[in-house]
């Protein structure tokens, strides 16, 4: 359909190549991450489910016969089809009948429990999913060092555009939603933390008719943002809620709600690096946690630059969260995959990057310009300790990426450095 106040998102040329391989393609994420407005620029007619015109007659429509819902021009989106799960069949099997590739999108930001889906759509459905935007994405990123040229060829020593702290702080509050890209700053805090008391009042019931203790899930998502890019265990997570707000909640519970808001796309979490890269060393098997932006930490937290300004430790968390979020944007834009590594020997790199051929890319992520030499040290010194293994595979390349820097350069060690403001995919 196309739109002329539409923002390219790196997921566009995926979203073309899998219309053309599949009868089908499924674009899931979070709330307000720009689904729907993705999806109209990829298709020719819509159907909108949740649509309130006339007594919400199109998902009463969809509810008698999803297949009535499916004829129109190709490709047609069918927008929020989780409402009625059974849209999935009717496409599924529309699909395998018309036997062409690109007839539908579907859009969805929560994952039903699929029963009374009769099909998984393997094979005929293809599934990307959408982030917010990244820095790039957003212009503020200049993008002048592709992450994939890392892994190719070594990058010439540059000048970056100059980025202060209070900028840092404005892009990790407001973060990626493109319906607060303009907003003041001032005020750009209101979005994100109206995203959490919506998701607590009307989606969490909502996905699937079971009520909750609202004030437990609260709790447990403060608590979620405490441990932000960390590897809290559930049981961390629930003697934190006792410690912090003293209050109480089981394990069995924290484990269920976390299932729930990873199917509402809340959570993104940073799986283990676990290839065989040293053999002789356990790995460590525990997700990163993250919410799907850092800017819905900062609104559990009721962070303001103020207080951040104050808390560095809390703002390099925080940081942490906004790079891994942009590095799997990137990553996924050259199919590439992104990770976490910590072993038994307390040697861990904060974001890993496995491109298809198999090479990878120890990635530090440091708030501060002064933190770089440390930074490199371990990154060496894991290097070394994986080629002193005889069935050690190292990193291609090591990278430090950086906030308050106004340079992309490699050292003399061969680390390279890049600030995150001039990173795209």
């Amino acid at each position: 359909m196309g739109n002329k106040t539409y923002l390219p998102r790196l997921i566009d040329k995926k979203v073309t190549e899998y219309l053309s391989a599949f009868g089908s393609v499924c674009i899931e994420g979070p709330k307000w991450c720009g689904k729907t407005m993705t999806s109209q620029h990829h298709c020719k007619s819509t159907f909108f489910v949740g649509a309130p015109a006339n007594n919400f007659s199109n998902r009463t429509l969809a509810q008698m016969d999803p297949s009535l819902i499916l004829d129109g021009e190709t490709p047609r989106l069918i927008d929020e089809w989780q409402e009625v799960p059974a849209i999935w069949d009717a496409v599924r099997y529309a699909v395998d009948q018309r036997g062409e590739k690109g007839q539908f999108i579907l859009t969805g930001s929560s994952t039903p429990n699929r029963k009374g889906i009769l099909h998984s759509g393997a094979g005929r459905i293809a599934t990307l999913r959408l982030r917010p935007m990244s820095l790039y994405e957003i212009g503020a990123s200049s993008g002048k060092i592709s992450l994939k040229d890392l892994f190719d060829n070594p990058i010439p020593t540059m000048l970056t555009d100059e980025v202060n702290l209070h900028e840092l702080i404005d892009y990790i509050i407001r973060g990626g939603w493109p319906g607060n890209i303009n907003t003041d700053s001032k005020l750009a805090h209101l979005v994100p933390r109206q995203y959490i008391d919506a998701l607590i009042n009307e989606d969490i019931n909502r996905i699937d008719g079971v009520t909750r203790d609202l004030h437990k899930i609260r709790l447990l998502l403060r608590s979620l943002a405490r441990n932000e890019s960390t590897t809290a265990t559930n049981r961390k997570l629930k003697n934190d809620i006792k410690e912090i707000d003293d209050d109480d909640i089981d394990v069995v519970t924290v484990a269920e709600y976390l299932n729930l808001f990873e199917r509402l796309f809340l959570l993104d979490n940073q799986k283990p690096f676990n290839c065989n890269i040293r053999s002789s060393i356990r790995i460590k098997q525990s997700e990163k946690r993250h919410f799907s932006d850092p800017s819905l930490a900062c609104a559990l937290l009721e962070a303001t630059p103020a207080m951040l300004l104050s808390d560095l430790q809390t703002l390099g968390f925080l940081f942490e969260a906004l790079c891994v979020r942009d590095l799997k944007i990137y990553a996924e834009s050259n199919d590439a995959k992104l990770f976490h590594y910590q072993d038994y020997n307390n040697n861990e790199i904060d974001a890993v990057v496995e491109m298809p051929d198999g090479e990878w890319g120890a990635f530090e992520i440091k708030l501060g310009a002064n933190q770089i030499d440390a930074a490199a040290k371990n990154l060496l010194r894991i290097k070394k300790a994986i080629e002193n293994d005889p069935k050690g595979k190292p990193p291609k390349i090591l990278c430090i990426i950086c906030g308050l820097s106004n340079a992309a350069y490699v050292r003399p060690d061969g680390v390279y450095v890049v600030p995150i403001t001039a990173l795209k995919n």
